[in-house]
C-alpha cells in the first residue's frame, strides 16, 4: 500500500489541461491539511511584509504553492526548485500557459545550493523526511537567507508522521510504511530545533500540526481512499460519492485541527529566522 505512487498518477492525469491541473491544485488544498496550515503562516506573514520579495519554494513538487503565492502576491518573485526534471517542465510549461511568468522552475539538488542573502521567505514542505543531509541543507537555506528571513518548513513528526509507527523494526518495509521515499519516519521536535539552531537560525518556532482531528481526516480523505486505489484502479469511479459523503466531516476536522493547540501530531511546522 503506497502512496506516492497514486500521488504521481493522480499527478499526471490531471496535468492533461491547465483547467485540470488548476482543478488538482484546489482539491490539494482542501484535501491536504498541512496546506490549510501553510497558507496561514504565509498570509500571516504577507500582512507583515508587503510590497516586492523574493521567495525560494524548495522542493516544490507539484507546484500548488508557487501557484497559491503567484496569485495571491503577484508582486512576489518565486523561484522553485526540485530534483525531479519532468516537474519541473511540467510546471514551468504550466505556468507560462496561465501567464504566471514571476515563477521560475529549476531543476537543483538542495544540499548544493550556492545562494548568498537573496531570499526574504523559504518555503520547504515535506521535503526535509526526504533529504539524508538535512543539516547541510538547513545551512544553505541559512546562507540564501537575508538577515531577518524566514525559513518555513512543514514536516512529518516522529510520532507516525511516515505512517510506520506499527510495524516491527524487524520488518523490512518498516522503514517504507505507506509513505515510499522517506529517509527518515519524521523528526521530533527538539531534534529538529536543535538542527535549526546548529545551522544559524536565531529563532526558532515549532509546533505540532495533524493532531487527533488531523490524524482522523488524514485516514478519512487520504488514506483510506489510496488503499482502496491500490487494490483496484476501478475506485476512483467511486471517488466522488465517497468524497460527496466524508468530505464534510474531512473540513471540520481540518478546521479543528488548524484553531487547537496540539501537544502531539504527526506533523511538525516550523518557523526559524536568521
Amino acid at each position: 500500500m503506497q502512496y506516492d505512487p497514486i500521488k504521481r498518477s493522480l499527478g499526471k492525469a490531471f496535468n492533461r489541461t491547465p483547467w485540470l491541473r488548476k482543478l488538482f491544485y484546489r482539491l490539494l488544498d482542501l484535501l491536504l491539511l498541512r496546506s490549510w496550515h501553510i497558507k496561514r503562516q504565509l498570509l500571516n506573514w504577507a500582512a507583515q511584509h508587503a510590497g516586492d520579495r523574493q521567495v525560494l519554494d524548495a522542493g516544490s513538487g507539484f507546484g500548488q504553492y508557487s501557484y497559491f503565492m503567484a496569485r495571491k502576491f503577484p508582486q512576489w518573485k518565486i523561484t522553485s526548485l526540485d530534483v525531479k526534471e519532468e516537474q519541473i517542465i511540467d510546471c514551468n510549461q504550466f505556468f507560462r500557459q496561465i501567464g504566471l511568468h514571476q515563477v521560475r522552475f529549476e531543476v537543483a539538488d538542495l544540499t548544493e545550493l550556492s545562494f548568498d542573502n537573496q531570499f526574504d521567505m523559504i518555503l520547504c514542505v515535506d521535503v526535509m523526511e526526504h533529504i539524508e543531509d538535512d543539516r547541510k541543507v538547513l545551512q544553505n537555506y541559512f546562507r540564501a537567507l537575508k538577515p531577518g528571513a524566514m525559513l518555513l518548513i512543514s514536516t512529518p513528526s516522529d510520532q507516525g508522521g511516515s505512517d510506520v509507527h506499527g510495524q516491527h523494526e524487524s520488518d523490512e518495509n518498516a522503514a517504507i510504511g505507506f509513505i515510499d521515499e522517506h529517509v527518515r519516519d519524521g523528526y521530533a521536535i527538539d531534534d529538529l530545533k536543535e538542527k535549526l539552531l546548529s545551522a544559524g537560525f536565531k529563532s526558532v518556532e515549532l509546533k505540532y500540526q495533524y493532531g487527533k482531528p488531523g490524524k482522523l481526516s488524514w485516514k478519512l480523505s487520504m488514506k483510506l481512499p489510496i488503499i482502496l486505489l491500490n487494490i483496484s484502479k476501478w475506485f476512483f469511479i467511486l471517488l466522488p460519492f465517497y468524497y460527496l459523503i466524508v468530505f464534510p466531516f474531512c473540513l471540520l476536522l481540518n478546521l479543528a485541527d488548524l484553531k487547537l493547540a496540539h501537544r502531539s501530531g504527526t506533523g511538525i511546522i516550523a518557523k526559524a529566522y536568521k
